[in-house]
């Protein structure tokens, strides 16, 4: 069942995509807030508590419902809600239109709309950035986009299918956790209803937790479907130089298996106020404590490499779902 969900989730995804501002994210948002709210005292026992309400309280119910199709309306019904969950978790088009935005600004030469494209994705200050900057951060940001809307999502999905949970628990158990440490950070930083610094670490370690064989799984597809010797090389001995272990690992692969220098620019909420400060004259990267890994600089090219990766990677997990799927029957 779980292949054949994550097969039509993803091929729905690709003909109807999912709005960006659409009433399911909202409503997991503000289940987020209402939680932090209403169960955040400040302390880490009561970090706990509330990490367990907003993420562990949806994935039992998804869990439960597919349970309860399964036992009472049979395996269709149950199917299609899988199907369901995993289109609202999982997919390309719910950040590729920024890929594709920027990556169609650099093809027509206008660098302009490209940083302007880059600094509304990511809230960040990005008008002094040269070309070559422009390309390594939309790679970054892109890569691990890829990884936390696709290839996370297939990663708990499986495990918890395979653990009789059915696939729709998984999925949201991984993007429930992402959407928590995220959500909670930012209102942190923005000072609206502040959240306890207790909650966002409880938050932050979870979520460090639970990402940490998916990341793996990624880097390891990555390196599968790329250049193996390199990527593995990257990954063993440049993963460090990135401030997150997890997040690290992912773009240490990807820059071996494409050949392209990658630096960590993406793991900063933003740049410094006076960003040509960071740059020589030619373009290369200079803000002190920033170590980029071995490879070419990044160039428009690369990103039709990344686009390859990715979707290569997506064809060997569904390759994989299949065939656990058939030996399932078979046995």
């Amino acid at each position: 069942m779980s292949f054949f969900a994550i097969l039509f989730a993803l091929l729905i995804e690709q003909v109807r995509p999912l709005a960006r501002h659409n009433p399911i994210h909202a409503m997991l948002r503000a289940w987020a807030r209402w939680t932090s709210t209403n169960f955040d005292a400040g302390k880490p026992q009561h970090g706990w508590v509330t990490w367990g309400l907003a993420v562990l309280a949806p994935a039992l119910v998804a869990a439960a419902v597919h349970w309860l199709l399964l036992i009472y309306l049979g395996w269709p019904l149950a199917l299609l809600w899988s199907v369901a969950v995993l289109y609202v978790t999982l997919g390309f088009r719910q950040f590729s239109h920024h890929f594709t935005d920027i990556r169609d600004a650099l093809d027509a030469g206008d660098e302009r709309r490209a940083r302007e494209l880059l600094a509304q994705w990511q809230q960040v200050d990005a008008s002094e950035l040269p070309r070559s900057e422009i390309v390594r951060h939309v790679i970054e940001y892109s890569v691990l986009a890829a990884h936390r809307h696709v290839f996370g999502v297939l990663a708990w999905s499986s495990v918890l299918a395979a653990c009789g949970l059915g696939p729709a628990a998984g999925a949201v158990f991984y993007r429930m956790s992402e959407l928590v440490a995220r959500y909670w950070k930012y209102r942190a930083r923005t000072q609206v209803q502040p959240v306890s610094p207790a909650l966002q670490a409880a938050a932050a370690r979870a979520w460090e937790a639970i990402d940490w064989l998916p990341a793996r799984a990624t880097a390891l597809a990555f390196a599968v479907v790329g250049n193996f010797e390199e990527a593995i090389d990257s990954w063993r001995n440049h993963a460090q130089r990135f401030p997150n272990d997890n997040d690290g690992v992912i773009l240490a692969a990807t820059s071996g298996a494409v050949n392209v220098r990658l630096g960590g620019e993406a793991l900063q909420p933003a740049f410094a106020p006076n960003a040509s400060q960071g740059f020589n004259a030619d373009g290369t990267r200079v803000l002190e404590g920033i170590e980029s890994t071995p490879g070419r600089e990044a160039e428009i090219g690369h990103l039709r490499s990344i686009v390859g990766l990715v979707w290569r990677s997506v064809v060997l997990w569904m390759v994989l779902l299949a065939l656990l799927s058939f030996a399932r029957l078979l046995g």
